[in-house]
C-alpha cells in the first residue's frame, strides 16, 4: 500500500471534521500576502497531511464537501502514481504518468478564480 502525501490549508475548510481523520505530519502558518489574492484571510493554516491508500477516495469525497463554498479553493495529495486534486464539489484523479491530464484540472481551478500560479501542481507550470 502506498500512502498519498498533500497540504490542506486549514481556512480553506467550511467543515474542518475532515481533518480529524487524516495524518497530520507537520503544520505551518504563514501569513497571507497579496501575491497570493485570497484577501479574505490574514494567514493561513497548512497542515502536510498522510492519507491511507485505503481511504483516499472517502477522504477525497468528504475533502470536497467540505471545502468552503464562498471562495475558490483546493486540497490535493498524491503519490508516485496517483495525484486526487479536490475542488468544491469536484475531484480529478490524475494518472501522474500522463500529464496532459492536468489540462482539465488547470482550466476548472482557473474558470473558478484561482490564480494559476496557484495551480503549481502540474508539470507544465514552471515555480
Amino acid at each position: 500500500m502506498v500512502d498519498y502525501n498533500g497540504v490542506i490549508i486549514e481556512e480553506s475548510l467550511g467543515d474542518k471534521d475532515v481533518l480529524g481523520k487524516i495524518k497530520i505530519i507537520r503544520t505551518t502558518v504563514e501569513d497571507v500576502i497579496e501575491k497570493h489574492k485570497t484577501p479574505w484571510v490574514q494567514r493561513w493554516t497548512l497542515h502536510a497531511v498522510e492519507v491511507a491508500e485505503g481511504q483516499v477516495d472517502e477522504i477525497a469525497e468528504e475533502l470536497s464537501k467540505a471545502l468552503d463554498s464562498k471562495h475558490p479553493w483546493y486540497a490535493d495529495f498524491k503519490n508516485d502514481a496517483i495525484h486526487y486534486i479536490i475542488f468544491r464539489n469536484k475531484i480529478f484523479k490524475v494518472d501522474r504518468s500522463k500529464p496532459e491530464q492536468y489540462d482539465d484540472v488547470i482550466k476548472h481551478g482557473v474558470a473558478l478564480g484561482i490564480p494559476d500560479y496557484q495551480l503549481d501542481f502540474s508539470p507544465h507550470i514552471k515555480r
